[in-house]
C-alpha cells in the first residue's frame, strides 16, 4: 500500500503542478509576444491544472478524514435533481443515458458529498466504456432505500480485481497512471457508508460493470 501510495502521489500530484508551472512560465516569458487568444489558452490551462490538483488534494485529505472518523457530513433530504445535472455537466462529451432518476424518491445525504460520489462513479464508467456504448444511469426505490445504478459496458471486474478496486491508490488493472490517485471508488464507498448507504459492484448483463449506490430514502415508505 505504501509503494502504491508513493507511486500515485509522486506522479498524479506532479502532473497538474508541472502543467500549471509550464503555463505560468510561458506567460512570464519576455521572449514571446502572445496574442490575447494564446494568453487566454495558457490561463485556461493553468486554471484547469490547478483545479485538478485541488481535487486530488481534497480526495487525499477526505480519505484520511474518513479513515480516522473525522470527516463531518451534513445529511438532509436531497433530490437527485439537486445534484445529478451539475455532475453530468462535468462530462459534456460523454455518452450518458439517464432513466428513471427524475421520478426516484429523494434520499437522506450530504448533497456535496453525494455529488462527489456520483462524479467519481461517472468518471470511472466513462473512462472504461468503449466508443458507441453509452453509460447508463438509473434509479428506483427499494423499500426504505433508493438505489442508483451507474452501468458501463467496459471490461468489468472479476475476482481479486473487484476487491482491489475499493482499496486506496489502486486502479483497474494498475496500468493507468494518468487518471487520478486511484481514490475514486475507495472514497466513494467510504462516503456512501458514512451517509448510511452502501456501494457495491455488479456484473452488467452482456458484459461490463454496474456500480449500485444505495442510500436511505428521505421519507421511508
Amino acid at each position: 500500500m505504501r509503494t502504491a501510495m508513493l507511486a500515485a502521489v509522486s506522479h498524479d500530484l506532479r502532473t497538474p503542478l508541472a502543467g500549471a508551472l509550464a503555463a505560468v512560465g510561458s506567460l512570464r516569458s519576455r521572449d514571446v509576444d502572445f496574442s490575447p487568444e494564446e494568453r487566454d489558452e495558457l490561463l485556461s490551462a493553468t486554471e484547469e491544472s490547478l483545479a485538478r490538483l485541488g481535487r486530488l488534494v481534497d480526495d487525499l485529505v477526505d480519505m484520511s478524514r474518513l479513515q480516522t472518523g473525522m470527516l463531518r457530513l451534513r445529511p438532509r433530504p436531497t433530490g437527485w435533481g439537486e445534484v445529478l445535472p451539475a455532475v453530468l455537466n462535468r462530462f459534456p462529451d460523454a455518452d450518458v443515458t439517464v432513466r428513471g432518476v427524475a421520478a426516484a424518491p429523494a434520499v437522506r445525504a450530504d448533497p456535496a458529498q453525494l455529488a462527489r460520489v456520483l462524479a467519481h462513479l461517472l468518471a470511472n464508467a466513462v473512462r472504461h466504456s468503449p466508443a458507441g456504448r453509452p453509460v447508463s444511469v438509473s434509479a428506483e426505490a427499494r423499500g426504505d432505500r433508493v438505489e442508483l445504478r451507474v452501468t458501463d459496458r467496459g471490461p468489468g471486474l472479476t475476482g481479486a480485481a473487484r476487491k482491489g478496486a475499493f482499496l486506496p491508490f489502486q486502479r483497474l488493472g494498475d496500468t493507468d497512471n494518468s487518471t487520478g490517485l486511484g481514490l475514486g471508488l475507495a472514497l466513494s464507498r467510504g462516503l456512501a457508508e458514512a451517509m448510511g448507504g452502501s456501494l457495491t459492484p455488479e456484473d452488467t448483463p452482456g458484459g461490463g460493470l454496474t456500480m449500485v449506490l444505495s442510500l436511505p430514502a428521505a421519507e421511508p415508505s
